[in-house]
């Protein structure tokens, strides 16, 4: 392990997990280190991370980014969850709405309250209590954060947004604070010979950067944490079987609505990701069930304008790597693992990644205990965001191809079946180590996807059927009046843009 203190932090990539890594790690330690991005201009990035989760919210702030700034200068517009179509069987949809679902008690969630109608024969959905998705669905939205006159939750939410131009923004921004860019290729890595450790990069042009604690921000290639120091991938495909994704851009043909839409096909699913100023498309597909041939045709044949970029097809494999953290290379972003985007995860764990590596940083030198306490977080919590992705797959009542076949007869991580047999004998569930999605999250999904609980929490029965329809009552006038004052969408758009 190395003894000296870290002065010197090179990140290797850029892109959005390059500057977001750079920009935090210069808001937060930019006083005791010195940190060098090093980027080429040859190599493109992925860059079809373009929704976010509620967190987002807090990176922004954090690092003093104005939100009508951020929304022009990254043409966003707001999302407030994510629409499922043809998911459960064909023509079905539901929401994953962030936000509240009606107006949960101590000790018991709404949910088990509404189960217990739902029993007795109540024809009320779930969705009926949730302010997201009403307003998402009149396509509404305004800064709310409380419903008017209560203490309940307002509207929670998050962005659509370039995210080549979030990347580019942050650039700009991070270099006036002072971190330093280097354009330039790699063309080699320097290891010590004794501890393995990276000592430096060689570029094509022959610089030499070196430094103490390298970020390796590669993408898919991990040039640094997979092609260097070898640490192993954890392959998640027999539980994840798409492996390839076609991406394009078409012009806005309507009103940009905000919340994204997820629509499953016979081998995998679509993306439709509105901005202001044009909508990314994506189809996320299984190569072993569908070419890429097929895969760009039934894309181009379901996307709504008219294409203004070239259909490109990425390969990746779910998974992630065994250490995201080995000596002195951390692994962040695309190079420490994927999950596909179903949920809008990518940015999120870029950003929980940076976090986690500043509360761990190291002061006298790399301790493996540090390393390994790193590791262990990382881990606990992708195989969390994993499992919830399963569930959309798992939970499934397809049968109409080989692929949701194979999908619905699956064996799962045993971590995934303990939570659906817990919620399915009794409609609880346990949020364990800090995981990213509520028990609200899970409750819309399991429903959604046609997982019905066979008990509720006893508690529900503290209200009588008179008092549980005055609830469901109030709620709904609260809401639906909530909803009907909310300006539009493209209202606080237009607002944001005159700011």
């Amino acid at each position: 392990m190395q003894k000296q203190k870290l002065k010197h932090i090179i990140i290797a990539g850029g892109g959005t997990a390059g500057w977001i890594t750079a920009a935090l790690l210069n808001k937060v330690l930019g006083k005791v280190v010195n940190i060098t991005l090093i980027e080429s201009d040859q190599i493109g990035t992925v860059g079809v991370g373009e929704a976010s989760i509620p967190p987002i919210l807090h990176l922004n702030a954090a690092l003093g980014i104005h939100e009508s700034e951020f929304i022009k200068a990254t043409q966003a517009t707001i999302k407030l969850g994510i629409e499922f179509e043809n998911w459960r069987e064909k023509h079905h949809k539901y929401m994953h709405a962030f936000g509240d679902v009606g107006k949960d008690f101590p000790f018991c969630e709404f949910y088990h309250f509404w189960l217990k109608a739902k029993q007795q024969g109540s024809e009320t959905d779930f969705w009926d209590f949730s302010l997201n998705y009403q307003a998402a669905k009149q396509h509404k939205f305004t800064h709310l954060k409380y419903i008017p006159n209560t203490q309940l939750a307002g509207l929670s939410y998050a962005y659509h947004f370039d995210a080549t131009l979030y990347g580019e923004f942050l650039k700009e921004l991070t270099i006036s604070r002072g971190v330093k860019r280097i354009e330039g290729k790699i063309a080699d890595v320097q290891q010590c010979p004794e501890t393995g450790f990276v000592k430096a990069l060689e570029l094509l042009d022959g610089q030499i950067i070196s430094g103490d604690l390298f970020i390796d921000c590669t993408g898919l290639s991990a040039l640094l944490i997979e092609k260097i120091l070898n640490t192993g991938f954890e392959d998640w495909s027999h539980w994840l079987p798409c492996d390839s994704a076609i991406a394009v851009q078409t012009k806005t043909a309507t009103e940009p609505v905000p919340y994204t839409r997820s629509i499953a096909h016979s081998a995998g699913w679509q993306w439709q990701i509105p901005l202001q100023h044009r909508v990314g498309n994506g189809l996320v597909y299984s190569s072993r069930h569908l070419t890429d041939e097929q895969a760009k045709l039934k894309l181009l044949d379901n996307i709504p304008g008219e294409p203004i970029t070239e259909p490109r097809v990425i390969r990746f494999k779910t998974g992630r790597r065994r250490k995201q953290w080995h000596k002195n290379v951390v692994a962040i972003g695309l190079s420490s693992g994927f999950l596909e985007p179903l949920e809008s995860t990518s940015i999120h764990l870029i950003q929980t990644a940076v976090i986690r590596l500043i509360k761990f940083f190291p002061n006298n030198g790399i301790k493996q205990s540090l390393i390994d306490a790193y590791n262990m977080q990382s881990q606990i919590e992708i195989e969390r965001i994993r499992d919830f992705i399963i569930l959309h797959y798992k939970l499934t009542e397809r049968t109409d191809s080989a692929f949701w076949r194979q999908c619905k007869q699956m064996n799962i991580p045993k971590s995934l079946q303990t939570k659906i047999d817990l919620f399915k004998q009794t409609g609880k569930l346990i949020r364990e180590d800090d995981e990213l999605f509520a028990e609200v999250a899970w409750q819309q999904v399991m429903i959604g996807q046609g997982l019905g609980a066979q008990d509720y929490h006893p508690l529900a029965d503290a209200l009588s059927d008179e008092q549980l329809a005055e609830l469901f009552g109030n709620l709904k006038t609260l809401i639906s009046g909530t909803v009907n004052k909310l300006p539009t969408h493209s209202e606080f758009l237009a607002r944001m843009k005159n700011n």
